[in-house]
């Protein structure tokens, strides 16, 4: 897989929530990481575009799509939002699970860019899960994948930030999913 692949543009991507699994072959998965749990699993892939997140107990299982618009079916998909602006979404699930999440897209001034660039890549040094894409030259901002999961007793809270360099954008996303009693 060539991680030098241009990205599309941010208009291009979406935001989805599935009730299924969904097959790794659909994307361009650059990172993998799992998080096992005594009573879910997280399975994170950070795409060229976005990530991909499965979280799954012996009875709900979520696939959070960030990434460009897909090419499969739309069965059993709970949200959908196109990655602009900001939005909030929830979903109740079976067995007492709730999926919540808000993700909002900014496009900054280059001077603001690169230092909330800088920022990202100093936390990215010390927490969560960052992935440097090469960039598209050798001069060029690299876009950065990273993701912060905290873990705590019957709730997952995940943080996201994506950046596009070249149109000094960056999407955030929050997304918590708790076991309620």
């Amino acid at each position: 897989m060539n991680a030098l692949m241009v990205r599309p543009r941010v208009a291009e991507l979406v935001f989805q929530l599935y009730g299924r699994p969904l097959h790794p072959e659909l994307f361009d998965i650059l990172a993998v990481r799992t998080f096992q749990r005594e009573d879910y699993e997280l399975r994170l892939w950070i795409t060229r575009t976005g990530h991909v997140m499965t979280w799954e107990n012996e009875d709900v299982l979520l696939t959070e799509v960030a990434d460009a618009e897909p090419t499969f079916s739309d069965k059993r998909r709970l949200l959908r939002y196109p990655m602009r602006g900001e939005h909030t979404g929830r979903f109740q699930c079976s067995h007492g699970v709730l999926y919540q999440t808000s993700f909002q897209v900014e496009t900054l001034s280059e001077e603001i860019y690169l230092h909330v660039h800088d920022e990202i890549l100093a936390d990215g040094s010390k927490n969560g899960i960052l992935h440097n894409f090469q960039p598209n030259h050798r001069l060029a901002i690299a876009p950065l994948a990273y993701v912060v999961v905290e873990s705590r007793p019957r709730c997952l809270f995940i943080s996201t930030f994506h950046t596009f360099p070249e149109e000094n954008t960056i999407i955030k996303s929050q997304t918590l999913i708790e076991k309620q009693k």
